[in-house]
């Protein structure tokens, strides 16, 4: 359980201060209230503290407590990810749906990613291998078609001491141990991420070939690159999320990443109901 590590004191909308703590470091993760709301550091003076929240803070009052956690706002990468939905702080929306209908109660807490499910592994390293940050250490099969590839942690570098047979394992069971320097680390499929901090990259693949977004006015007068990015500027009403769906539904790429930031529910609501029944040219089976 986490300790508390401060009081509140003030409220406007998402924006807490509270007193408390001078241990508790900027961009921290935080929970805040009874309902233990999720928030983040956002500014420290002296004893004082400034949190924003990341739900509805309606009903909250001063006095309220704030639990520290001692780490950054992180999220959970490993096999399943690119099979669910999440909200913005990575809260899998159909399992809230189950459990809790239509409607999220605040500080409602769900493993982002399921730790009961059984990923089929295939090792792709052997003891006596020196690994460094980004290596591949193994492949699940994340779906009929799609390849997961479990890569070490980009902070890690060793010699790899054990490693597990093909089979079917969770993403908290060890897949392999790790020697460095004088301790051995275990490694799993989970990994935990800081979302302030940029992944790291050994280097930039030039963006030369043209990625066939299925629209003919695109591709013919305004085409994109594979790697590269393309903006859609536009008045209300103009067909910007209409253009943005297309060219998710027949581009020519293996996985679609939708990230609704600022969207209408009811655009939201047509992708998640249309996606499902689109069937995958390669496999020949639905998309979802």
């Amino acid at each position: 359980m986490s300790d508390q590590v401060g009081t509140v004191t003030w409220i406007s909308g998402p924006v807490v201060r509270a007193k408390g703590s001078r241990h508790v470091g900027m961009l921290e993760l935080v929970e805040v209230g009874v309902d233990r709301l999720v928030g983040e550091v956002i500014g420290l003076k002296g004893d004082q503290m400034t949190v924003q929240v990341y739900e509805e803070t309606s009903g909250m009052q001063t006095g309220a407590p704030i639990y520290g956690t001692g780490l950054p706002l992180s999220v959970e990468l490993g096999p399943g990810l690119i099979q669910s939905i999440y909200d913005g702080v990575q809260r899998p929306l159909p399992l809230i749906e189950q459990a809790m209908g239509s409607f999220i109660s605040r500080g409602a807490r769900f493993d982002p990613i399921n730790r009961e499910k059984k990923w089929k592994y295939t090792p792709k390293v052997k003891v006596g291998d020196e690994v460094k940050g980004g290596d591949i250490l193994g492949v699940a099969m994340e779906t009929d078609t799609f390849e997961h590839r479990v890569m070490l942690n980009p902070d890690d570098s060793g010699t790899i001491t054990w490693v597990a047979s093909a089979g079917e394992y969770t993403v908290n069971d060890p897949i392999a141990k790790l020697k460095m320097g004088k301790e051995e680390k275990t490694v799993t499929m989970l990994q935990r991420w800081p979302v302030r901090r940029a992944r790291p990259f050994v280097s930039r693949r030039g963006a030369n070939v043209p990625l066939i977004t299925g629209q003919r006015i695109l591709d013919t007068f305004f085409p994109v690159a594979k790697g590269g990015a393309a903006g859609i500027p536009g008045p209300f009403g103009s067909g910007k999320t209409v253009t943005q769906h297309s060219i998710a539904k027949w581009a020519d790429a293996d996985i679609i990443v939708y990230i609704g930031c600022g969207e209408r529910g009811n655009e939201m609501t047509e992708v998640l109901q249309e996606f499902p029944h689109l069937i995958d040219p390669r496999s020949g089976r639905p998309l979802m």
